[in-house]
């Protein structure tokens, strides 16, 4: 069925969100994790620090509460603080997605009916999910740029690298290959 489809499938893209900021942050040193490109570009911590904050907004009590909580300061997100360590950070940066994935894994299909609000605006379910999804793809892609940036010389790719795109079509072709043989 589509409906439970496209929660599995939310669900997988967007750990493969996680996994790609992290691998690219896990990339920097700790200085590199809090610069920023000029004064008014944002850090990787301050991009961390924000989707944690979203994240824990926008998926406690996803189903009855408005996705905007009373108690967050978006614009504290936007701000370092002296407690904001690299560690504390990825702390609530884990626990955000926490709190986001299990949220989703609690969704069944019939969810997808219903309407939330998002800072006073309803929302399908899958609306609401999807504003998510476009908002982390769009925070995940700065993370990347600016690990990339950092990283220069010593960058591992996070996909198939420059250059190497028909190495890699020969070695999928390879391997689908042996599997049929078996």
């Amino acid at each position: 069925m589509i409906r439970e489809h496209y929660l599995q499938d939310a669900l997988v893209q967007l750990k493969k969100y996680k996994e790609l900021a992290e691998r690219g942050f896990g990339q920097v040193s700790d200085e590199q994790f809090f610069q920023a490109i000029d004064p008014h570009s944002n850090s990787i911590a301050i991009i961390v620090k924000h989707l944690a904050g979203n994240m824990h907004s926008r998926w406690t009590d996803f189903l009855t509460t408005d996705g905007e909580k009373p108690d967050r300061n978006r614009d504290r997100e936007f701000e370092l603080e002296p407690l904001d360590t690299r560690e504390r950070l990825l702390e609530r940066w884990e626990s955000g997605w926490e709190t986001t994935l299990e949220s989703i894994s609690a969704l069944e299909w019939k969810d997808l009916e219903k309407t939330v609000p998002i800072r006073g605006e309803p929302h399908t379910v899958v609306e609401a999910i999807n504003r998510q999804l476009t908002h982390y793809a769009y925070h995940t892609g700065q993370i990347v740029l600016l690990a990339r940036h950092f990283s220069t010389d010593h960058w591992q790719w996070l996909s198939i690298p420059k250059g190497e795109s028909v190495a890699y079509e020969v070695s999928k072709e390879g391997k689908q290959l042996e599997m049929d043989k078996e």
